[in-house]
């Protein structure tokens, strides 16, 4: 089309003419020139801001940005062979992040497809990014549809990304700097962009409500586990808090009304019955019914960190939320570690080896805002020397993580005893055996030992936890990106070990199980055998607390002790227990 057959079909459509254009086309059009003032005669270079501004812009943005990166990484990947670019605008039209053939940088920043391009409408005219802020819908701006003669080379599809709440929050663009003739062809971009803004919402989601219910659900259960349609999540009372764009669509609940509302007024549902739309069903099964009727398939996650529990007032900061589920010893000590994390008194982890000492430590250091150095030191082994050479760090404010302190020679507490002297280091210390003990015993140097225990922490082995199944979900979930699950079977199986070897013998085995397995699902047969064999368990140790550990299932504390059901049931006789209400 020459330019001036594009100004005639301006003035046309401001005519109230019609000339075949897209509605959205033409509305934009009406708005550059009634309401932006732009002139279609005068082509304006694309505009881009200034460093400050952009460092502003990426500011207010970088959460997102950096949800949205690995999937928009994987989307470019799919089409930088057709030469297209994908841009990252937010709310105001201002690209926040760019993906493109730094080959072409030069007519890349030209065209304004690059970093810091101001896509929005009333500068830009019409385009991709800034008709989609303005409509809130996907849109195809191909060639002569832009208002602008400097952008009718450009082909650009854009989508938009909603927040939890239901607001704009950033658009979504792929562009070509020149494409085929026909609009049609830029269907298959419609189709990637709308997919990856779905995804980009369905991860920011995910990430802002780890202490909630979260209901994903689709029209059809193929693709239900993997790539869900749409998500919602629920507070503990089953009323929605946050949602992806699609389930209001899904759901015939438009312009954010699904905010606040019970789930049991949409669906007939109740918070209570979300336990059942966990995996171990088969997606067929897990059918949602509607109240207008329809019906869909659903798939509800618990809660993957634990909210505070009532009444203690103490929130728990940093990574901690991340180290325990519904376990209640691990969220009493996670409560008491939070009101320790940010002092400076001295702590002792202790518990059997791979119970996550080092983890916890780490998190407790990461409690503090400020960046510290974090200085391990294995004591296995560790001569006085090496301990000595630390000397000079010790005037920093870090942490210095005394790893296996049980394990220090006598030489070795000496030297660590010099190092600690006047020293600015937060001390936090891990044992596996009773410190205590071989204090008592002189094993142990009193005055170290009272130096690096201010507090001691104790740590549950994996076969006494509560949330064995939380902590199962979460460690195949960082190991699995091609979401493989668990056969019952397999699950009763792991669920029924001891654990000597605690979470890192359970990670051991996930690796081994998700490179075996065959197919979409873990199975027995994909678990290796145990390395130890043996109960492995403390003297301490009663039989309430394994059926408490096991849920007061009589066959699974019975396969972890390694007896038969029947004398699980005459030893509970005998003793008086009673399962909790």
């Amino acid at each position: 089309m020459r330019d001036t057959d594009h100004l005639h079909e301006i003035g046309r459509v401001l005519r109230g003419q019609t000339t075949g254009r897209d509605g959205v086309v033409s509305e934009s059009w009406r708005r550059c020139v009634e309401t932006y003032g732009l002139d279609p005669s005068q082509p304006s270079p694309a505009h881009i801001v200034t460093e400050s501004e952009l460092r502003a812009h990426r500011e207010q943005s970088e959460r997102l940005i950096a949800i949205a990166r690995s999937g928009l990484d994987a989307l470019f990947r799919q089409v930088a062979g057709q030469n297209y670019v994908l841009l990252l605008a937010d709310a105001k039209g201002v690209t926040v992040d760019f993906f493109g053939d730094r080959r072409f940088e030069d007519d890349l920043r030209t065209a304004g497809l690059y970093m810091g391009s101001d896509w929005s409408e009333d500068r830009a005219g019409t385009c991709g990014v800034g008709s989609c802020i303005v409509t809130g819908e996907a849109v195809t701006i191909h060639q002569s549809d832009h208002f602008d003669l400097h952008h009718t080379p450009l082909s650009c599809t854009a989508a938009p990304i909603f927040d939890t709440s239901g607001n704009l929050s950033a658009v979504l663009d792929l562009s070509l700097l020149r494409s085929p003739q026909p609009k049609a062809s830029q269907n298959l971009a419609m189709n990637l962009v709308c997919a990856s803004a779905r995804r980009v919402e369905m991860a920011n989601l995910m990430a802002m409500t780890r202490r909630d219910w979260v209901l994903r659900f689709s029209a059809s259960p193929e693709f239900l586990e993997v790539d869900p349609e749409a998500a919602i999540a629920l507070d503990g009372a089953g009323r929605i808090i946050g949602m992806t764009h699609a389930a209001q669509l899904l759901l015939g609940v438009r312009n954010g009304g699904l905010i606040g509302q019970r789930l049991d007024r949409i669906m007939e549902l109740s918070a209570d019955d979300l336990p059942e739309l966990m995996r171990g069903r088969p997606s067929e099964e897990r059918v949602i019914r509607l109240h207008d009727g329809r019906a869909l398939f659903g798939h509800a996650i618990a809660p993957q960190s634990p909210r505070v529990p009532r009444g203690t007032g103490v929130a728990l900061p940093g990574g901690l939320p991340s180290l325990a589920g519904p376990d209640p010893a691990m969220q009493t000590l996670l409560i008491r570690v939070a009101k320790l994390a940010r002092t400076r008194i001295p702590l002792l982890l202790s518990g059997e080896t791979g119970t996550g000492k080092q983890r916890l430590a780490r998190a407790i250091h990461m409690c503090e805002p400020d960046a510290r150095p974090f200085f391990l030191l294995d004591c296995a082994g560790a001569d006085p020397a090496a301990i000595d050479a630390l000397r000079p760090r010790a005037d920093q404010a870090g942490t210095l993580f005394l790893q296996g302190v049980d394990d220090l020679s006598a030489a070795g507490q000496a030297a660590v005893l010099r190092l600690l002297t006047d020293a600015k280091l937060r001390v936090i210390a891990s044992t596996r055996g009773d410190l205590a003990a071989m204090t008592r015993s002189g094993e142990f140097r009193s005055d170290l030992f009272f130096r690096i225990a201010g507090a001691t922490l104790a740590l549950p082995p994996l076969r006494l936890r509560q949330d064995f199944d939380w902590l199962l979900d979460k460690l195949l979930r960082q190991r699995n990106p091609d979401g493989l699950r668990l056969t019952p079977a397999a699950r009763a199986e792991l669920k029924a070990r001891n654990w000597p070897g605690n979470l890192r013998e359970l990670a051991s085995v996930l690796d081994v199980a998700v490179n075996l397995a065959e197919g979409m699902a873990i199975d027995i047969s994909d678990l290796p055998d145990p390395v130890l064999t043996g109960t492995g368990r403390g003297p301490a140790e009663d039989l309430e607390a394994i059926l408490d550990a096991c849920g007061w299932n009589m066959a699974l504390a019975a396969r972890r002790l390694g007896v038969n059901r029947s004398t699980v049931l005459r030893r509970v006789q005998r003793l008086g227990l009673t399962p909790p209400h």
